[in-house]
């Protein structure tokens, strides 16, 4: 390339005959000159000296060109990785982090290079990166006015919306932003931050002394521990895959559909409503403390600062929550008719819930808790397995008869009064806002 700068193609070239000169004494006398001067140090002042006695300058060309810039790229891997400056770093390199338009650039002058020089490519890995996109698709530029200025995205909506966008977008393609996308992107930081907020609440003045033995859990507790340990190993091979969209994928549906929509749900009433030394109760706060130091180290480099709120609001005196180090999970082994187990009883659950949601909207029953459930299950294996959990409990309903004749749910309205105080209704509860015996014994 004819360029003023770069790294200078350093030969001389003999008038009339066009030939290089190959000269062992001179070549060591220009490595030294560069050596000592930098690339500067290939210019007419230097030119004669570099020749030596040998030769005239007035006999030859001194060539200005320089080596093509990809080859100044292509070689980082020896200065940066073999010169001895950054001892922490090796050759070769364990990734390489480039454009999608270095495919054809950096990727391909290092790989050449570097197996011509050292036999091997310079990396052990490479990761390509897409470009980002405004929101119809279109390349951003100040001409077209569709730039986004990420600072301003920052201070309307945060700096973690920004992290938690860029994590979930397949960042090995092109990709989009825009006010829309980042709404969609706003509304799953809430239910995250939600999901925090409500474990920060319900483990207020939990100590050791409340734990209880993972042996000694209930089933659904020994449950939710198996599903936690089953993530994080899914999201430990997300991380070596470089698959951040999976990672956050995972994360964001646990705490959606495993936790909020399905555990949280279902022992809110033993939460709020069971005696503070119920063994069930204590199992239940266990595993929310293990949740919560799971799920903050998760979400930690993703929602850089919203973790460590959260760490900083329950453990006021601790280090930051970025000097932690992946949880270590207790190994939950259930076997695989536990797993289809609970499998099946959630797919009832999700069928019940069908059934009832009709009904509230037409305000036949005000919540769940005011509907009696005849849930008929034609395979009987299934069936057993509906009758061995308290139904009502998992559906979250006033009762759940269990019949195996056809498949189908019918719901109706109980005629049980309701308790004043955990809202169930109840044979026993004699009137509305009375007590049902557990409450009356708490």
């Amino acid at each position: 390339r004819q360029r003023a700068w770069g790294v200078p193609i350093t030969l001389f070239v003999k008038k009339g005959t066009n030939q290089y000169l190959n000269d062992a004494a001179v070549n060591a006398r220009i490595v030294a000159g560069i050596r000592e001067h930098g690339v500067d140090g290939w210019s007419d002042e230097r030119a004669q000296e570099y020749l030596g006695s040998d030769y005239a300058l007035a006999d030859y060309e001194r060539v200005t060109d320089i080596l093509d810039v990809w080859f100044d790229s292509g070689c980082t891997h020896a200065f940066v990785l073999e010169s001895g400056r950054w001892p922490d770093l090796q050759w070769p390199a364990d990734l390489y982090l480039e454009g999608s338009d270095q495919h054809r650039g950096w990727f391909q002058s290092s790989l050449l290079q570097s197996c011509g020089t050292r036999g091997r490519a310079p990396y052990n890995a490479v990761l390509t990166h897409g470009f980002t996109m405004d929101q119809k698709g279109m390349k951003m530029s100040k001409s077209l006015g569709n730039t986004i200025n990420p600072l301003d995205l920052m201070r309307d909506n945060g700096a973690d919306i920004l992290r938690l966008w860029a994590l979930t977008v397949d960042f090995t393609e092109d990709h989009r932003i825009g006010k829309e996308i980042l709404a969609g992107v706003s509304d799953q930081y809430r239910k995250l931050r939600n999901t925090f907020r409500y474990l920060l609440g319900a483990l207020d003045g939990f100590s050791d002394a409340e734990k209880v033995a993972v042996a000694d859990m209930p089933e659904l507790e020994r449950y939710m521990l198996h599903l936690l340990a089953d993530m994080d190993a899914k999201l430990k091979t997300a991380v070596n895959d470089f698959d951040f969209n999976t990672y956050v994928r995972l994360l964001t549906e646990f705490c959606n559909e495993d936790l909020s929509a399905f555990f949280f749900d279902i022992r809110k009433d033993c939460l709020y409503c069971d005696a503070a030394t119920d063994p069930k109760r204590m199992a239940y706060r266990t595993v929310l403390d293990i949740l919560f130091h799971a799920l903050v180290r998760y979400a930690a480099p993703v929602l850089v600062f919203t973790s460590e709120e959260v760490w900083q609001t329950r453990f006021p005196d601790a280090d930051s929550v970025h000097f932690s180090e992946w949880p270590e999970l207790t190994q939950i082994e259930l076997s695989l008719s536990e797993r289809a187990k609970w499998g099946d009883l959630r797919v009832a659950r999700s069928l019940v819930n069908e059934h009832i949601e009709p009904l509230r909207r037409e305000k036949v029953l005000g919540s769940s808790l005011q509907a009696e459930v005849i849930l008929s299950i034609q395979d009987k294996t299934a069936a057993d397995v509906a009758r061995s959990v308290d139904m009502a409990e998992i559906c979250i309903t006033a009762s759940c008869h269990i019949a195996d004749d056809t498949d189908g749910v019918i719901v109706k309205p109980t005629t049980n009064h309701k308790c004043g105080r955990c809202w169930r209704h109840l044979p026993e509860v004699v009137d509305d806002g009375a007590l049902c015996g557990r409450c009356t014994d708490v």
